[in-house]
């Protein structure tokens, strides 16, 4: 995903046919380089913000391997994604500290406010929410990342005013 979080699709957003030109000047810059689909798989969800199905057939195709095992490739890695995601990206904590903290009221309440559960993306890709194992900031826990930015000491009441300020 890019640095200013904005929503890419390999559509352009007009819901027609896949716009695939990118693509093939990335597959160029690979073309016989062997080892190279995670790199092409890294350069395709950067260009498109995710790895969509037309994406993926075409990347077979060219590198002549089988679709199975590109998206077993994406699967296995958590880096890629295979769904659009959201411009915000929410990170709840559920580490020890955390969970001993509240973690699961902080859960929930972001699923409340989102109305989404945890891996989903908000239909008006605004937010996508997952579950982390730990953050690293466990002296403010709960913690929940939104983007780059670290939320600590976190209260259920409080989530829906800190969403608000990345609507």
């Amino acid at each position: 995903m890019n640095s200013n979080h904005e929503q890419k699709c390999c559509c352009g957003g007009k819901g027609g046919a896949s716009d695939l030109a990118k693509l093939d000047d990335i597959l160029a810059k690979y073309q016989g380089v062997k080892g190279a689909l995670i790199p092409v798989l890294q350069e395709a969800q950067e260009a498109y913000g995710y790895l969509s199905k037309d994406v993926i057939v075409k990347i077979g195709e060219k590198m002549s391997i089988p679709t199975s095992q590109i998206y077993g490739v994406a699967t296995f890695y958590s880096q890629f994604h295979l769904n659009p995601r959201g411009r915000n990206i929410v990170r709840v904590c559920q580490g020890t500290a955390c969970h001993v903290r509240g973690a699961k009221a902080i859960l929930k309440a972001l699923e409340d406010t989102l109305k989404v559960t945890a891996g989903k993306t908000t239909p008006d890709l605004k937010f996508t929410l997952e579950t982390v194992a730990c953050i690293g900031a466990c002296g403010l826990a709960p913690v929940m990342m939104v983007n780059d930015d670290t939320h600590g000491r976190l209260t259920p009441e409080i989530v829906p005013e800190i969403l608000a300020r990345y609507s």
